[in-house]
């Protein structure tokens, strides 16, 4: 059995949120493009978590290092992408006051108390609407999905993963 040094991590990238009000579905949406543009090496999982929180409890629990993208507030304007990462995490998760959202940290602090918690970063966009029930993400955040997917395989660059683009029939 290799030791732990050598063992290849297990990266997860977890799309959260509710496709059904309008912003809150970037995760998702981030997911569905990653699923269908990219190849990803088996050690790679890419999940659509959806409204699941505490749920995901044993999803995430495979997890070396989890890259989770949702809408964040973080006090800038709707569009603004951020990159969240330890102590970070809790405080803007809570200021949304979504369910799913709040879940996911005490799923989080849950594997901090049994000593397996998942390096975590959330790549996070401002929204503009969290509210409207509306399949659709608002113009600034739509048009911002493709940034999103790149810092989402920059993450990936750190463990030297590449994602390749999958090949399309014409």
């Amino acid at each position: 059995m290799a030791d732990k040094k050598s063992k290849i991590p297990h990266i997860m990238i977890l799309g959260v949120g509710n496709i059904l009000l309008s912003d809150d579905g970037v995760g998702i949406r981030v997911i569905e493009k990653l699923d269908k543009e990219y190849d990803f090496p088996d050690n790679v999982s890419v999940i659509d978590g959806g409204v699941l929180g505490i749920n995901l409890f044993g999803v995430i629990s495979s997890a070396d290092y989890l890259i989770i993208v949702d809408t964040v507030l973080n006090n800038g304007k709707p569009g603004d992408i951020h990159r969240l990462t330890g102590k970070d995490i809790p405080a803007r998760i809570r200021a949304k006051n979504s369910l799913h959202e709040v879940d996911l940290v005490e799923s989080i602090t849950l594997f901090q108390l049994m000593d397996h918690s998942p390096e975590t970063v959330i790549i996070g966009i401002e929204p503009k609407d969290i509210e409207t029930m509306n399949p659709e993400l608002t113009d600034i955040v739509s048009e911002k999905v493709d940034d999103l997917v790149n810092a989402v395989l920059k993450e990936l660059k750190q463990f030297n993963i590449d994602g390749s683009v999958k090949s399309r029939a014409f």
